[in-house]
């Protein structure tokens, strides 16, 4: 079974565990997620790979982060995540990615994650629910962080930190590889 087989599966499990935990049915949670009935219903029959637009949406409306989406196995208190384990989850041909490093409940979804843009990339996230703060850290090149429309400079060296709740990019208008640690928390579902 190759590696998306397992993270469908995976998927699939883990969105009816936590859409029963939360009392959500499918018409609920596609509405509180802005996704389509058939598409969760595809989901947690693990008949597809959503985006991950999809994924944070999914996560957003159940109230945990991607980290639990895609792995409920739950370990003991202290739980390390081995280089090769941290999830790739977007990427492009000229090089540029993220992944999540690793995630946590605290009280609500937690998670670390590395970049890297190439020169003249950017990656968009749409609007996080009220509450979400994402901070970030710079270790190469520099982040072009663009939130409410409004262009911020973040070099090498640098931090920001930012509410997440209106439409922000990761852009690298440099002519070297940007590179950065991010962490997210999303405030709990209430």
């Amino acid at each position: 079974m190759s590696d998306l087989d397992l993270l469908t599966q995976s998927l699939a499990r883990t969105v009816k565990h936590w859409r029963s935990v939360r009392g959500f049915t499918l018409d609920v949670l596609a509405a509180r997620a802005g996704v389509s009935r058939g598409m969760l219903i595809q989901i947690e029959q693990a008949r597809t790979n959503p985006s991950l637009g999809t994924v944070v949406k999914i996560g957003d409306a159940l109230g945990v982060s991607i980290t639990t989406l895609l792995d409920y196995e739950q370990g003991p208190k202290v739980r390390v995540v081995p280089a090769d384990r941290a999830v790739r989850l977007w990427s492009t041909d000229a090089g540029s990615y993220n992944r999540l490093l690793a995630g946590t409940e605290a009280p609500g979804p937690l998670e670390m994650w590395d970049w890297r843009l190439m020169p003249g990339e950017s990656s968009t996230s749409d609007p996080h629910p009220a509450g979400t703060v994402e901070l970030v850290h710079v270790t190469a090149g520099e982040l072009t962080l663009s939130v409410d429309g409004v262009d911020h400079r973040v070099p090498a060296g640098a931090s920001a930190t930012f509410e997440a709740d209106t439409p922000h990019t990761y852009g690298n208008q440099g002519d070297a590889p940007m590179e950065m640690v991010m962490a997210v928390s999303v405030p709990p579902v209430r």
